[in-house]
């Protein structure tokens, strides 16, 4: 396995789909018309244009990197690639609360199409789940691992711990004493979990923690046995302020190499950008602004800048 243990990577993620879809365009429990297709694939256009005005700007091209599915992102995905960008592409259906293939068997041939720098999956697991979904999803996972490593492609791992009903209980309803009191040893029992079942990522791409130490067990545990893979901080749709306190922690712990942020860079210009607020032009420019922010903290506090 390659050493993904001392790599950077910093990615504008939009691979964004039913929230997408529900939430900026108000489409739900159905399909996009072929117009409502073409005005979907603009906005995410716009949101590669940020990506790449503010690599013009000075996110480094080296360790920028962009995460955008194949179902409104194709054209995007191929600039990507001409263009020598470091990029990801989703594998999972998206809106499920269990991970399934996005196109069942086939999923290899888009993999082969694209030819991504990484592959990208978001699981929902939680070890005191229903242990028969846990199951299934790691059975498809292993398909997965044992293909991408067969072919030396890149495994990124997006992994979301949900509180069951039980848990947030425990915490008397509370989702800020749930992710501050229980999801970070959570997250450890399920990287374990996920290792026994013989899933191996390159790069865990994981919810934030407030405390250093914790940071630092969920790191131990990704890299343990020898093993050599990355951990990069999610934004989860948080406030700017919440996702900048924890790459502020992340970026002092050796170990993690990086983020990946996608609502809290591009979500308030698009709304504004719907609404005719703003121009496209400004929409680009203030996700450009957004992704260089997180860079340019990042830098910071990793002693670069």
């Amino acid at each position: 396995m390659k050493d993904w243990t001392q790599k950077e990577i910093l990615i504008l993620a939009f691979d964004h789909r039913s929230s997408f879809t529900e939430k900026l365009f108000g489409i739900k429990g159905r399909k996009p018309t072929a117009e409502e297709k073409l005005d979907i694939e603009a906005y995410k256009k716009i949101i590669f244009e940020g990506y790449r005005a503010a690599v013009e700007k000075g996110v480094p091209k080296e360790i920028a990197g962009l995460l955008v599915d194949e179902e409104f992102g194709t054209q995007v995905l191929l600039e990507a690639k001409k263009n020598g960008y470091m990029f990801a592409m989703p594998v999972e259906k998206s809106g499920l609360e269990e991970f399934d293939f996005e196109y069942s068997d086939s999923y290899p041939e888009h993999i082969q199409k694209f030819d991504p720098t990484f592959v990208k999956v978001l699981v929902r697991y939680n070890p005191q789940s229903d242990p028969t979904i846990n199951q299934r999803q790691l059975a498809r996972l292993k398909n997965l691992n044992d293909y991408l490593h067969k072919t030396q492609r890149p495994f990124l791992f997006e992994l979301i711990v949900p509180a069951t009903a039980k848990q947030l209980g425990d915490v008397g309803g509370s989702k800020e004493a749930y992710d501050k009191q229980v999801r970070p040893k959570l997250m450890v029992k399920t990287l374990a979990e996920i290792q026994d079942a013989k899933v191996e990522p390159d790069v865990w791409k994981l919810e934030g923690v407030d405390d250093p130490k914790d940071a630092k067990a969920i790191v131990a545990q990704a890299q343990s046995g020898g093993r050599k893979a990355g951990v990069i901080t999610l934004g989860r749709g948080e406030s700017k302020e919440h996702v900048q306190q924890w790459l502020a922690v992340g970026a002092k712990i050796p170990g993690i190499i990086g983020f990946a942020v996608g609502r809290t860079i591009f979500w308030d210009p698009l709304v504004e950008y719907k609404a005719g607020r703003i121009t496209k032009e400004d929409a680009i420019g203030k996700i450009a602004g957004n992704y260089l922010d997180f860079t340019n903290l990042w830098m910071k506090e990793k002693g670069k800048r």
